[in-house]
Order: C-alpha cells, then sequence, then structure tokens
C-alpha cells in the first residue's frame, strides 16, 4: 500500500516517450513519480530536471537490475514502462507480481514467447495491465467506430488501409534502435501494431489469418547505394557529410534531444543520429498485408516509410454503403529537418508545418453521400495522448469531466493486454510472412490469448 496520500510510481525506460509520461503524473494530484529507473543516468537526471520543474521532489534513480528492490524500498503502486520494446516483460512481469497496476507503452511485447510470459503472468495474479494504445483516443477514430458500430454502413465486409509516413518520420526509425528487429520487432509490430489495434476495436473482432509480403526497398545500405542516396558517415554529429543531408538528424541543434541523446552518449555508447542509409538495418520499409478477421471481413493493408506526404487512408465496405476517411498529417517535408516540439519530437507532439486536414465521408447505398463533421488536431498524436493520459490517470483538474470518455459503450477505449496480444499477434504473423511466403493463423503465433476459454468469453462479453 502507498505510504503517502499519493500513488507512487516508477517510470522505466527514461528516453523520449517517457517525458509524456513524467510530465503528465507529475501535473496529476494523486500520482507521483517517486523513482525512475534506467541505464543512463543522464537520461535520469534530465526526467529528474522535468519533475524540478513541474514542482515535484526529485525521484529516486535506479539501475535495471534492481528493479524488483526497487518496487520494494520505494513502495510502489504504479509502474510505467517505456524502454526498449525488446524489454518490456523485464518490467511488466515483475510488477504484475510485486500487485503493481501496469502501464506500458505499445508494442506490449516484440515475440510470442515473451507475449506468452506476459498473459500467463496477468493471468495467475489477476493484476491489471494496460497498453497504451494512444490512437485509440483520437476524437475521428472514435467517431470512426461510433459511426459502425450503430450499423452506419451495415455488416462490414472488407477494409483497405493504406498508411504513410513520410521521409521525416519514417527515416527516424532507421536512425535509432528500431532499426535492428530484436530491439522492435520491426515496423509490423512497433508502427502498425497501432494500426491493427484499431481495426480490430474499429471492427469488434479478431484476426485469424494473415498473409504478406515485406521488403527493405528505400533505407539500408544497399537501397541508398542503388538509387544514389548513401553518403559516408556512420552517424550525423560531427560528420561533414551529413551536414546538408536532408535523412540526417542533427543533435546538437536540440535542446532536449542533446540533453537525452548526445550527453548521454558517456553512459551507454548508444547513438541516437545513426546514417539510415548505413548497416545495420533488419526491418523492412515497404510491406503488404491480406488479414481475414474471424466474422469474416478482410483487411488489405500497406505500409510505406519513405513517403514525401504523412497521413492514412481507411475505408470499409458493408452490406449498406461505404465509410472512407482520409487524414493529411504532412502534406510534404522541406529538406532540412526542422525540430519545433519542446520534447525534441520529431512527429506527433506538434502539427507539421505543412499540415493538412481530415476528411470522413459515409456513402450510403442508393444516397448522396455524407460529409461527417469532425473535431480535428494534429499535435498530441491527433488529441490522442491528453485524452489517454486523463483515461489512464484522471484529469489534471479533479473537478473536470476526463476527456477521455467517448461515444463507445466502454466509456473510453482503454487497451488490455488481450488487445495487446491481438495486435502483436498480426505484426509477429506478418514477419513470419516475409520469411516463408506462405499464410499464417495468427493463433499459431500467439495461442496463449485462447489459453482460458472462460476469460476469453468475458473479455468479449
Amino acid at each position: 500500500m502507498s505510504r503517502t496520500p499519493h500513488l507512487r510510481a516508477a517510470v522505466v525506460g527514461t528516453g523520449h516517450r517517457a517525458q509524456l509520461f513524467t510530465r503528465a503524473l507529475a501535473a496529476r494530484p494523486g500520482h507521483r513519480v517517486a523513482a525512475l529507473c534506467d541505464p543512463n543516468p543522464t537520461r535520469m537526471a534530465f526526467h529528474n530536471r522535468l519533475l524540478a520543474a513541474a514542482g515535484e521532489p526529485a525521484a529516486a534513480q535506479w539501475e535495471p537490475e534492481r528493479f524488483a528492490d526497487l518496487l520494494v524500498k520505494e513502495g510502489i503502486d504504479e509502474v510505467v514502462v517505456t524502454t526498449v520494446d525488446a524489454a518490456h516483460d523485464r518490467y511488466i512481469v515483475p510488477a504484475l507480481k510485486a500487485g503493481c497496476r501496469v502501464v506500458t507503452e505499445k508494442p506490449m511485447t516484440v515475440d510470442a514467447d515473451r507475449c506468452a510470459r506476459i498473459l500467463d503472468t496477468v493471468r495467475d495474479t489477476g493484476n491489471s495491465l494496460t497498453v497504451a494504445f494512444n490512437y485509440r483516443f483520437n476524437p475521428v477514430h472514435e467517431k470512426v467506430r461510433a459511426l459502425l458500430a450503430d450499423g452506419a454502413i451495415g455488416e462490414i465486409l472488407s477494409v483497405h488501409f493504406e498508411w504513410l509516413l513520410d521521409t521525416r518520420h519514417g527515416a527516424d526509425y532507421f536512425r535509432r534502435w528500431h532499426r535492428e528487429k530484436r530491439n522492435s520487432g520491426g515496423l509490423m509490430v512497433h508502427k502498425a501494431g497501432h494500426h491493427f489495434d484499431l481495426v480490430n476495436w474499429w471492427l469488434a473482432d479478431e484476426p485469424q489469418d494473415v498473409f504478406g509480403y515485406g521488403r527493405l526497398g528505400f533505407y539500408g545500405r544497399e537501397a541508398g547505394e542503388r538509387h544514389g542516396l548513401r553518403r559516408a558517415y556512420t552517424r550525423a554529429h560531427g560528420a561533414g557529410g551529413a551536414a546538408d543531408d536532408p535523412y540526417a538528424l542533427d543533435l546538437a541543434a536540440d535542446d532536449t534531444l542533446r540533453a537525452l541523446y548526445l550527453d548521454a552518449e558517456q553512459d551507454d555508447g548508444y547513438l541516437r543520429d545513426r546514417n539510415v542509409f548505413d548497416g545495420p538495418v533488419t526491418i523492412e520499409d515497404d510491406m503488404a498485408l491480406l488479414v481475414r478477421h474471424t466474422r469474416g471481413a478482410t483487411m488489405t493493408y500497406h505500409l510505406t516509410a519513405y513517403s514525401p506526404w504523412e497521413g492514412y487512408r481507411v475505408m470499409f465496405n458493408g452490406s449498406a454503403g461505404r465509410l472512407e476517411l482520409e487524414v493529411e498529417e504532412s502534406r510534404w517535408q522541406a529538406p532540412l529537418t526542422r525540430i519545433t516540439s519542446a520534447s525534441g519530437a520529431l512527429h506527433g507532439d506538434t502539427a507539421a508545418d505543412h499540415a493538412g486536414g481530415a476528411r470522413l465521408t459515409l456513402r450510403p447505398l442508393w444516397k448522396p453521400p455524407v460529409d461527417v463533421p469532425l473535431v480535428t488536431a494534429h499535435e498530441a498524436h491527433g488529441g490522442g495522448d491528453p485524452r489517454m493520459l486523463d483515461a489512464l490517470f484522471g484529469p489534471v483538474d479533479p473537478a473536470a469531466r476526463p476527456a477521455s470518455e467517448g461515444p463507445d459503450d466502454s466509456g473510453h477505449p482503454t487497451a488490455t493486454e488481450r488487445d495487446g496480444a491481438l495486435a502483436l499477434g498480426v505484426g509477429l504473423a506478418a514477419n513470419r510472412c516475409f520469411g516463408t511466403g506462405l499464410p499464417v493463423r495468427v493463433r499459431d503465433v500467439i495461442p496463449g490469448v485462447w489459453r482460458d476459454p472462460k476469460s476469453r468469453a468475458a473479455d468479449r462479453g
């Protein structure tokens, strides 16, 4: 039990994304960041400066090897996991066993064995695990869910989904730890897990079969040389060839990136600004899938990580019509990266200079199309981040109505460990397809999701 009026929180992993949670917990009454856990003391010190700026006391700094001691000695009630994806289970499992409430960044984990370990621990302990799928909280996505649930197009028969990452955002996955599949699971797990979860949630259904192809066709050394894009440097900082390279990231030009990464290199040697056209890169940048869900709806999906514009198109075909969503998050990008976010984010925190709009069109059979009014935002992941934080930790003002309350029947679209596993299952099945060229059943990849029929029925009920 907590020894103070505050729920005592530990933030595990203190990189860029963790700032969102450190600031959120510091701003909310009833929560206190009591501990930080990371192998890098420079990054933990940066987060303690965030707490000081919010008028909060400094959090204790702990090494990962002592995480179990941290939970006991700091009297931790809740744990937020924002580490490298492949390490999530190392903290989720002991935190659940210690009786903590756990929130993990997506993806929940990166492979079947780790997934099974997490699911088994949730079942054994009965404790709470939430996956931070912030796209569910985007008001546009909630509107899509409400229309489909209300039967606006009848029975949903098929989905066509295209997601485009521009050469500002997409390239960033190839500079950092995500470029190695052993760390991130590849873009089918780390990035597209968002999208697979959205479709599962929109359809209120589960994925059954996956088939697809993926390749590294734009980034990496071989493709960079083939397209005449490669310059001869390993990392951008201090490299003359990177000075005017539109694919390079200048860590020294942004105070937050300098503090979190450049100044922290002395502790662990991690390089945040690798050459996207150099090796090793073991993830794909162009991926196409066909997914069949249990009630028969199919989804065609394509992720491109090197587009001139950023956004997505998703279309639903039903027995009574069609619903079409198009979102332009950035219509184009200037060649030199300019960071405007106070958190050092290259994407998501602030609206892009050339942000477009969002259009949602309902096309019923035998009637003229209807433009559906939308509440839109280009910052904070379409407005999803603040709404998600309200759902997870309550509003900053306790007297305010939580912004996360949406139109769906559940009140808010918080994702469970089961949701995390089903999204992961599509990504893992896709990765297997890329290697074998054969279709894959999702239950063959993550059988633990269906291990307990009673819990499955309760989850769906």
